[in-house]
């Protein structure tokens, strides 16, 4: 159940005393349950050899144990206390006092609550233990915690507490914008030509709320909103046709296709001939089916660069030119002053 512990070996197992529960996986005996701590009163269970003591911590060490590889080999939390109510109690008013008295101990304090304060203690936790097994003790405070709750109760109430908070955003949204509901202010909006990212965004809302939770909150405002998109896209479309064709070409897909994939142009210079906004470009030459190459203006005029360049030297391409030169032991100041471009620029394309 447990992995084994560095150091576990040396653990002595007593001579007389209560017989173990079980082992661990290299052979050290239990003497308490794995994942518990057992207490009596001002006493607690030694997991290794079965005795009762005031403080494990302190006892650990006839073991040869330290207090992470015991709480690590028992499946116990690492701020698991192991020692009895009275030791604790001595302890803490032990550290009272060192607190109001000694410098260091008040300045180690203040930088912890200031980490605290930020957050930056918890984070700090969380990243230590990423990646760590969940200590069987854990597992068990969960189980008991989770006892007798049914769970599909709990989704239930998690999914009122939803709809509530997106109620009382959509009523917030209205009242703010001076509509009674979420629905007229969005019928008003679109009628303006406005989209539903756009409203959101105005509103102060993710861009795609209202395209996530219109359709529950007013079906009919949804169903018109659809409508004037749809209306849109078609004058849009006819924009792109006549575009198109009066630059000689069928339609709006050919247009786009011989611009951006044959030419080389980028989106903005296709915008620009269009006369419309970068996005509207790039919503055509989604609904076209025309997919869009990242820097295709600029990447175009590089490649050019690198044939003509190449061509000039009597070689297929720059890379074919640097392994011939390379193999011939020329250096790269030696190419360079041949090919007349920066060393960096032929090491990119060799």
């Amino acid at each position: 159940m447990m992995l084994s512990i560095a150091g576990a070996g040396q653990a002595a197992r007593p001579m007389a005393g209560p017989a173990p529960l079980g082992m661990l996986a290299d052979g050290t005996p239990i003497f308490a349950p794995v994942g518990e701590v057992m207490a009596d009163g001002d006493l607690v269970l030694c997991h290794l050899c079965g005795s009762w003591r005031r403080s494990v911590t302190a006892h650990l060490r006839v073991h040869g144990w330290t207090k992470d590889a015991y709480c690590a080999a028992f499946g116990l939390e690492r701020g698991q206390s192991l020692e009895g109510a009275a030791t604790r109690k001595m302890r803490s008013a032990s550290f009272s006092a060192r607190l109001l008295f000694e410098p260091a101990i008040r300045a180690g304090s203040a930088r912890g609550r200031a980490r605290a304060s930020t957050g930056e203690l918890a984070r700090d936790a969380a990243t230590a233990a990423r990646g760590r097994p969940l200590p069987e003790q854990r597992r068990r405070r969960a189980s008991q915690a989770l006892a007798g709750k049914r769970h599909p109760g709990s989704a239930e109430a998690s999914r009122e507490r939803a709809r509530a908070h997106l109620l009382a955003v959509a009523a917030r949204v209205a009242g703010e914008n001076g509509f009674a509901d979420i629905g007229g202010f969005v019928r008003a909006r679109t009628a303006e030509g406005e989209s539903l990212a756009a409203i959101s965004r105005a509103a102060g809302l993710h861009k795609d709320w209202l395209s996530r939770h219109l359709a529950d909150l007013d079906p009919a405002a949804a169903a018109d909103a659809a409508t004037m998109r749809d209306v849109a896209r078609h004058a849009d479309d006819e924009r792109w046709t006549e575009l198109a064709r009066a630059a000689g070409f069928a339609d709006a897909a050919a247009y786009l296709r011989h611009r951006h994939a044959e030419q080389h142009w980028s989106v903005n210079q296709i915008a620009a001939e269009a006369r419309m906004s970068y996005h509207a470009v790039a919503a055509a030459m989604a609904r076209h089916g025309v997919p869009r190459l990242a820097h295709a203006a600029t990447r175009h005029a590089a490649r050019e660069r690198a044939d003509q360049v190449a061509a000039g030297l009597g070689f297929a391409d720059v890379a074919s030119y640097v392994s011939a030169r390379r193999q011939a032991g020329w250096t790269w100041l030696a190419m360079a002053a041949e090919a007349g471009q920066p060393q960096t620029w032929l090491r990119r394309h060799s």
